[in-house]
C-alpha cells in the first residue's frame, strides 16, 4: 500500500533529553534511547523526513520492540507493556471503554476501571496514555525545535528549506492535537514548547482554559499559514488546512465544556469551511458483497477511493510495513474470536482474535428495529447473548463488525501475523457534518435547512438509497440536539468520540446508565468529577507545579 508512514525511521536523541526534562516521571519512563545526533539526523531533506515520520508514527507505532516488526530497542514509554502504550489503543479506550458503547473481557491491571469508573491517579492505562501523549508532544517539540528558521538556513538551501517549513506546520498541528487530547481527558497539565530548555526541565501548569487558548491560537495560526499545506494538496496521511478547521469545529463544538462559554458559531463557521472543500465527499459506493458504502470506510484499502475522499486525516498502518500491538490491530483482533473461524474470516484475521471487546446492549439497542436496513449497525450475533452477566465472558454481548482487516475486494490481509492494514480515520467528513448541524442546531449562526440535509444524506448512506434524493422513510423531519446524539452514535461509534458526546450532553455520569457502568451490572450514576481523568500519581511527585484534578 502506498502509505506515508514507513516503520523503522527514528528521531534524534534530544528527544530523549527533552522527555526526561518535560515530566521528569518516575517510574514510567519516556525514552527512545538511540545514539543518533541532531548533526546526523538534520543533515539533508531525507533526514527531517525521517524525523517528520517519527512525529506522525507516534500515533500509531510504539517504538523498537518486538512489537514492531521484531526490531530491538524498546518501546518509546517504559512502565507499561509495549503494545498496549499504542496512542489510538489508549485513547480509544478512554473515550470508549468508559462509555455505553464497548466492554472489554480481560482482566489486565488497570483494564475493569474504564468500566467501573472507579480510576485512581495510579492507574496503569490511565497513566500509560497521559506519558504517550506527552511523548507525542515532545517529539513534535523536537522536530520543530531543530527547523527553526536559524537552523535550516545553516543546513539546507532552496527548495529544501520551503519543503521542511511545510514540514514543521504539520508538527505543530500533530502537536496541537495532542494537547487538545490532554485539554480533553485531564482537564490540564504540564506545557512545554520548543522555546523551552532541552535538559532538566521541570514545566509549568496549564489549565484548561489556557490549554484551550493555546490549541485554539496554533490551529488558527496554522490555517493562515502560507507553510501549511492546502486542502486536499498533500500526500495520503499528512495533514493540511482542512484537517486544522476540522479539529477547530471540534474544539468550538466543546467550548462550552472547556471553558465554560459556547462557541457553536465558530463550530459551525469552521466545519462549513471544510464541507465546501472541492473533492471531500461521503463514501458512497458499496463494496460489492463485501462491504456497504459505509463499511468500505474501516476496511483495509480505505486509502484508495471512494474512502479516501471521506477521511481527512487518517494514522496509517500497514500489516507489513507500519505495525503494533494497538491501532486497528488492537481494534481488529479485539472484537474477533479466536475461537470462531467464520469470524475471524469476515473480519479478515484468520490466525488472529484475541477476544475481547463487545458491544453493550445500548449500542445495539441504539439501532432498535433498524439493525437490519442501517448499514452502520453491524454485529455478530452468532454465539453470542445481548445481555452481559460477565464482563469476562466474550460470548456475553455481541460482537462489533466495524473495522475489517479485508480489502473491498474481499481479500483478507492478516496472514500470519494477524497485523491490521486499516487506517484510523481521526477526522472524517461526516463527523465534521454532524459538527455542523449540532452547532446550527444550538443555536450557532448558520443554515438550519442545510444542515438537515446533511444529516439526512448520512442517512441516506446508511440506509443505501440515493445521497440526494429525499426519502421520507430514511429522512429526519426536523433536527433536535437528542436525535444527533443518536444519530453521532450510529454514525461515529467506537471512532473514539462518546465520551466526550456523553459529557457535553450531561449524560456521562448521570442522567443516563449502561450496562456494567460504575461497577454495577444495571449501572449507577457516577460522581461528578469522573468527567476529568486524574494526572498520574507519579508524576504529581516530581513535579510541583501540578495541580490534580478535584475528586482524586
Amino acid at each position: 500500500m502506498n502509505k506515508f508512514l514507513i516503520r523503522g525511521l527514528v528521531a534524534a536523541t534530544t528527544g530523549l533529553t527533552l522527555s526526561a526534562g518535560l515530566t521528569s516521571c518516575n517510574d514510567l519512563d519516556l525514552e527512545p534511547k538511540y545514539e543518533t545526533t541532531p548533526d546526523r539526523v538534520y543533515v539533508d531533506l531525507n533526514g527531517y523526513r525521517s524525523v517528520l515520520a517519527k512525529v506522525y508514527g507516534g500515533f500509531a507505532v510504539t517504538g523498537l520492540g518486538s512489537d514492531d516488526n521484531g526490531a530491538s530497542g524498546g518501546g518509546d514509554v517504559g512502565g507499561i507493556d509495549e503494545g498496549t502504550s499504542d496512542y489510538i489503543r489508549q485513547l480509544w479506550s478512554a473515550q470508549t471503554l468508559s462509555t455505553d458503547e464497548a466492554i472489554l473481557a480481560w482482566g489486565d491491571a488497570g483494564v475493569r476501571d474504564w468500566h467501573n469508573m472507579n480510576w485512581t491517579a495510579s492507574n496503569p492505562l490511565i497513566r500509560g496514555l497521559y506519558y504517550r501523549i506527552y511523548y507525542e508532544i515532545a517529539v513534535a517539540n523536537e522536530f520543530i525545535r531543530e527547523s527553526s528558521d536559524d537552523k535550516l538556513n545553516s543546513r539546507l538551501s532552496g527548495n529544501d528549506i520551503a519543503t521542511v517549513k511545510r514540514y514543521r506546520a504539520e508538527a505543530r498541528f500533530l502537536r496541537a492535537v495532542a494537547y487538545m487530547h490532554v485539554l480533553d481527558l485531564y482537564g490540564g497539565g504540564p506545557f512545554v514548547v520548543e522555546t523551552d530548555p532541552a535538559g532538566a526541565f521541570t514545566p509549568p501548569y496549564r489549565n484548561r482554559q489556557q490549554l484551550f487558548e493555546y490549541v485554539e491560537s496554533e490551529l488558527l495560526a496554522l490555517s493562515n499559514d502560507a507553510d501549511f499545506a492546502e486542502p486536499k494538496t498533500n500526500e495520503y496521511g499528512r495533514v493540511d488546512k482542512a484537517a486544522a478547521w476540522s479539529m477547530l469545529s471540534r474544539l468550538y463544538l466543546n467550548a462550552g465544556v472547556y471553558t465554560g462559554t459556547p462557541r457553536f458559531n465558530d463550530a459551525a463557521t469552521f466545519a462549513k469551511r471544510v464541507i465546501d472543500v472541492p473533492g471531500f465527499a461521503l463514501s458512497s459506493a458499496p463494496a460489492g458483497r463485501v462491504a456497504s458504502a459505509y463499511g468500505r470506510l474501516f476496511l483495509a484499502d480505505n486509502n484508495t477511493s471512494p474512502a479516501r475522499d471521506e477521511i481527512i486525516w487518517p494514522v496509517t498502518f500497514d500489516a507489513n510495513n507500519t505495525r503494533s500491538f494497538g491501532g486497528t490491530t488492537f481494534l481488529v483482533n479485539g472484537s474477533t474470536s479466536p475461537s470462531n473461524a467464520s469470524w475471524k474470516a469476515k473480519n479478515g484475521m484468520p490466525q488472529g482474535g484475541w477476544g475481547g471487546m463487545r458491544a453493550t446492549k445500548n449500542l445495539v439497542n441504539l439501532f432498535g428495529a433498524d439493525t437490519a436496513r442501517d448499514t452502520r449497525g453491524r454485529f455478530w450475533t452468532q454465539g453470542q447473548s445481548l445481555e452481559i452477566n460477565d464482563i469476562g465472558n466474550f460470548n456475553e454481548g455481541f460482537g462489533v463488525v466495524k473495522f475489517r482487516n479485508v480489502t473491498s475486494t474481499g481479500t483478507a490481509l492478516g496472514g500470519s501475523q494477524s497485523q491490521s492494514s486499516v487506517d484510523f480515520p481521526m477526522i472524517r467528513l461526516a463527523e465534521v457534518m454532524l459538527n455542523y448541524a449540532e452547532a446550527v442546531s444550538r443555536g450557532g449562526s448558520g443554515d438550519a435547512t442545510l444542515a438537515l440535509s446533511y444529516v439526512n444524506r448520512i442517512r441516506r448512506r446508511a440506509y443505501g438509497v440515493p445521497l440526494t434524493t429525499p426519502n421520507p422513510t430514511v429522512d429526519l423531519a426536523a433536527l433536535s440536539t437528542d436525535a444527533l446524539l443518536n444519530e453521532r452514535g450510529r454514525e461515529l461509534f467506537w471512532e473514539g468520540f462518546r465520551r466526550t458526546d456523553l459529557i457535553r450532553y450531561n449524560r456521562f455520569v448521570d442522567a443516563y446508565l449502561w450496562p456494567w457502568k460504575g461497577g454495577v451490572a444495571a449501572g449507577r450514576n457516577v460522581e461528578a468529577f469522573r468527567t476529568l481523568y486524574p494526572l498520574p500519581a507519579s508524576d504529581l511527585t516530581v513535579n510541583p507545579n501540578l495541580k490534580q484534578n478535584p475528586g482524586y
